[in-house]
């Protein structure tokens, strides 16, 4: 609301599928987005302009319903609509505007964890650092920043030893650099990285609402 983007919040808009689609489960998953589908239409009858996702990792589900449901005679058209109309956050929130609003004194050195659902799944590649340098944000240099961190949806629950080597990995080059916390894009990533990070691991809208002068 403090950027000029109206949020409508539908109750009833449960889990997108995503974690049913990864382990294969396609039947559940198409049930869980008629479900969401279900419950996000009146709003989208009522002239909302987009359907935005905060978790990128759900993001790319939802941009992937055209497929999901290209066979269902009942939902494909609805699919298609919310495909088209998902949106990461960074798709929508203008840099220039929400500089303007930030005090980011004091937030010290940031590591910017970018997850492969927001820059391989959805191509939004460089967004989010390009958006937090834009607002002031200090950010550290991140090597192999285009690998995983081991999460991967599904993934750290079915292979926990290859998914914590990963985690390992990643937490090695995002600390490289002594930053004072780590932020990204991903609800798993974020509750993945933050059991073995030495620093708070926070999505980078916690980041930015704290920030905004009457948070």
């Amino acid at each position: 609301d403090a950027l000029g983007i109206e949020l409508v919040r539908v109750a009833g808009a449960d889990c997108c599928g995503a974690l049913a689609h990864h382990l294969g489960a396609e039947e559940v998953a198409r049930a869980q987005a008629r479900r969401v589908i279900d419950a996000w239409w009146p709003a989208l009858d009522a002239g909302a302009e987009a359907v935005m996702v905060t978790a990128s990792g759900c993001g790319v589900q939802l941009k992937e319903y055209t497929d999901l449901l290209r066979d269902d005679a009942t939902y494909a058209e609805r699919a298609a609509r919310i495909a088209a109309l998902a949106r990461d956050p960074l798709e929508l929130v203008d840099a220039g505007l929400l500089a303007c609003r930030l005090e980011v004194s004091g937030v010290g050195a940031v590591a910017v964890q970018a997850p492969c659902s927001l820059q391989h799944g959805q191509r939004l590649g460089g967004r989010l650092e390009g958006l937090l340098r834009a607002c002031g944000f200090e950010l550290v240099p991140v090597a192999e920043s285009h690998l995983c961190c081991g999460s991967a949806g599904s993934y750290a629950l079915v292979h926990p030893d290859q998914a914590s080597a990963l985690r390992t990995r990643k937490l090695g080059h995002l600390m490289a650099a002594r930053p004072q916390l780590v932020v990204t894009a991903n609800i798993g990533c974020q509750t993945h990285l933050a059991q073995a990070a030495q620093v708070p691991v926070r999505h980078w809208l916690e980041l930015v609402a704290d920030c905004l002068p009457d948070a």
